[in-house]
């Protein structure tokens, strides 16, 4: 779900500042977009010397902006097994994918080779005029990759591997039950259940908010042996905005929660990949919480991947196509050991 940050500091509001996104098609095909990055060199600027925070080490973070009035509103992120290649959605319907540049120092310096393109859907119809324009989170696994569709509590499926950015949807079968979720708080956080685990192969669904302030949230495990409901459980008004899963089968969750005068604040919970069954209520330890002490946003994207034995966690913010009073940050953590 879309939401503002500063405008709760200068008292004005997205709607009114924001500038509209400018008709300029995508279409047909990929567009080149030149990316300017600033670098981040420290996540607490009043601390900058500090480096670990809760279990998470920060390794380097980009300011990012684009040449296409498209640029921006990233809602799902995706790290390539080498590091090398990003892939991420925009919540109107595009892909972004570039090659991930590095600093002689290793730290992140910008995206190269980056392009924009329109989410088919199963005609060749772009996604963003269609039903389906409300795209929120992504997963790629085994050469597929899936998007799940907010308002209309969709999961789509691509053949990614064969045809990528070119691939067209294929509706995945959801249970009845997702289709009473409220309109604006879907599927915000996909999943592939990964090698290793019982309900392997299976995805998992997870709704922003189902429910009042703090009630529980609902989930979906959909396919494999074990399909069914479960729930998470949520405290101090933190909403879901996307999960990934660690090698060994835990599963990370990326949270926020937005209250007028204070901004925006993320967290990321850790949760145990032996409790993801249908019919649990899952909850686990807090890896990492931040503010607008940190440098954070509106953080709605996560990945995570391996480079030498270690862990990184990459998060990517959504500006809401709002540039004067957001912005899209880009960060990578490793998980301590």
């Amino acid at each position: 779900m879309s939401l503002s940050r500063r405008s709760v500091l200068t008292g004005l509001s997205v709607a009114a500042l924001a500038a509209p996104v400018r008709a300029q098609s995508l279409e047909p095909g990929r567009v080149p977009v030149s990316i300017s990055a600033r670098p981040i060199a420290s996540f607490e600027p009043g601390n900058p010397t500090k480096t670990r925070f809760g279990q998470l080490i920060f390794r380097g973070g980009l300011q990012l902006s684009g040449s296409h009035p498209r640029f921006g509103g990233f809602s799902g992120l995706w790290r390539s097994p080498d590091s090398a290649r990003l892939v991420a959605i925009t919540d109107n319907g595009f892909w972004l994918t570039a090659r991930v540049a590095r600093s002689s120092q290793g730290k992140l310096a910008g995206l190269e080779e980056a392009e924009l393109a329109p989410i088919l859907g199963a005609s060749g119809k772009p996604l963003h005029r269609s039903r389906y324009f409300d795209t929120e989170s992504l997963a790629i696994a085994g050469g597929t990759a899936f998007i799940g569709v907010e308002r209309t509590h969709d999961i789509l499926r691509f053949d990614w591997a064969r045809h990528g950015v070119e691939a067209r949807a294929q509706l995945v079968p959801t249970p009845p039950t997702a289709k009473r979720l409220p309109s604006n708080r879907g599927f915000e956080a996909i999943g592939v259940l990964p090698t290793g685990d019982p309900l392997a192969g299976a995805l998992i669904a997870i709704s922003e908010r189902s429910g009042r302030e703090d009630e529980p949230t609902t989930g979906f495990i959909i396919g494999g042996r074990q399909p069914g409901t479960l729930q998470v459980l949520r405290c101090d008004g933190y909403d879901i905005t996307d999960l990934a899963f660690l090698p060994g089968g835990d599963m990370l969750l990326l949270e926020r929660w937005y209250k007028p005068l204070r901004g925006v604040g993320m967290r990321i919970r850790r949760i145990a990949g032996a409790t993801i069954r249908p019919g649990a209520k899952l909850d686990g330890p807090i890896l990492i919480e931040a503010d607008l002490g940190q440098e954070i946003d509106n953080m709605e994207g996560m990945a995570v991947h391996q480079e030498s034995g270690r862990t990184i966690v990459s998060l990517i913010s959504d500006d809401n196509f709002s540039t004067f009073l957001q912005r899209t940050v880009l960060l990578e953590f490793e998980l301590a050991q």
